[in-house]
């Protein structure tokens, strides 16, 4: 979002930090439980899928 100090005409100024995106932040068990979840059930996923293809 454009700082209410910039002109309209300047260009914005965006820094590295905030333009690479989101951080993953898993600080409840219940998260991290969650997130370990999804990835053993991808690499299981593709375990089972990966012969028929």
């Amino acid at each position: 979002m454009a700082d209410p100090q910039q002109h309209p005409d300047e260009p914005i100024h965006i820094d590295a930090d905030k333009a690479r995106g989101a951080e993953i932040i898993l600080t409840r068990r219940r998260n991290r439980v969650i997130f370990i979840a999804g990835l053993v059930g991808f690499v299981l996923l593709a375990l089972v899928l990966g012969p028929l293809l």
